[in-house]
């Protein structure tokens, strides 16, 4: 983009600001600034959560701040269906009836599998950040920003709801169970074998798991298995720096009062690519696997997307001294 079309564009965005923010005067801050004689507190909402910053003029068209965004704790659902098969020589896979399959588990292990797993998803995203800001216009309303957020390189995490848990207990003790007979061990003890027809029915059926979708390496089904604690999760992984660049915009609050702004700032977090999203057993969906099955596939398509992060946030200030 040239100089012509970043100075539309910014004139552009002037329209939307809102009303409240109050013209100042063109010769606002021109009087000489001494480094850290002055301080801003800021509070701001938005899509990086809720935060605040503290902020310094160390020149008067050079602005430095430094705070921390908080993400409310929120959670959505998403859905994965367990699913049941076997892979014949050729290395295709079978799928098998799932409702038989459900009726020998209970038999077999007591407990009734559900055929969808319902998993909770919530972010992690908090970060502290450090922002420089220079204001390139006499006015000083606009300013445009460099920086960085650095915070946990988890993002988001997801994990089965509570109630799954007898349905994944069940599908982990059945694929144990089915272990052992493949194997020709006994399944308890030293000479405990199930009946040799229920035997021939589990080796007919295959194992159990939850069916995501494709892996592009083989051109298989990944079937996930829950892990050693009958859990099925997975989290969002970024890098922990993540530089900034953005603009941003503010005015007066309330009129003749200089000691209260409001305004906007936005901009892009870069993530360092595209997210990971590593699962228990180590697969990471955004790259290893393609055609993800139910909302967790639109969940991960829209993940896919946002190579960088879109921060929006409205921005209240108090100037301190």
């Amino acid at each position: 983009m040239n100089k012509k079309h970043l100075l539309a564009a910014i004139v552009a965005f002037a329209f939307t600001v809102p009303a409240a923010a109050q013209t100042e005067s063109p010769t606002q801050k021109s009087k000489t600034i001494k480094p850290f004689n002055n301080l801003e507190l800021t509070i701001n909402a938005g899509t990086t959560g809720i935060g605040f910053d503290l902020a310094t003029y160390v020149h008067k068209i050079v602005r430095l701040r430094t705070g921390f965004d908080f993400m409310p704790r929120w959670d959505y659902t998403m859905h994965f269906a367990i699913a049941a098969g076997r892979y014949d020589e050729n290395g295709n896979w079978i799928a098998s009836d799932f409702n038989q399959m459900a009726d020998k588990l209970e038999q077999i292990t007591g407990y009734e599998a559900d055929d969808n797993v319902a998993m909770t998803g919530e972010p992690t995203f908090d970060n502290f950040k450090f922002m420089a800001d220079i204001f390139p216009f006499r006015n000083k309303h606009w300013h445009v920003t460099a920086g960085f957020y650095w915070g946990r390189a988890n993002v988001a995490k997801a994990y089965n709801k509570t109630e799954e848990m007898p349905s994944l207990l069940a599908v982990s003790m059945y694929n144990h169970i089915y272990d052992k007979v493949l194997a020709g061990e006994p399944i308890y003890g030293d000479n405990i074998y199930l009946d040799p027809d229920l035997e021939d029915m589990m080796l007919e059926f295959g194992r159990m798991g939850i069916n995501v979708g494709t892996m592009k390496s083989t051109g298989q089904a990944y079937m996930m298995e829950p892990d050693e604690n009958s859990m099925v999760k997975a989290n969002i992984k970024v890098n922990n720096f993540r530089p900034y660049l953005g603009f941003g915009y503010s005015g007066r609050l309330i009129k003749n009062d200089d000691r209260y702004h409001i305004g906007f700032e936005c901009g892009a977090m870069f993530w360092g690519g595209t997210p990971a999203i590593i699962t228990h057993d180590g697969t990471n969906l955004s790259t290893d696997v393609r055609d993800i099955y139910y909302s967790v596939g639109d969940y991960v398509d829209i993940i896919k997307v946002f190579k960088v992060y879109p921060v929006l946030n409205l921005r209240l200030t108090r100037k301190l001294f």
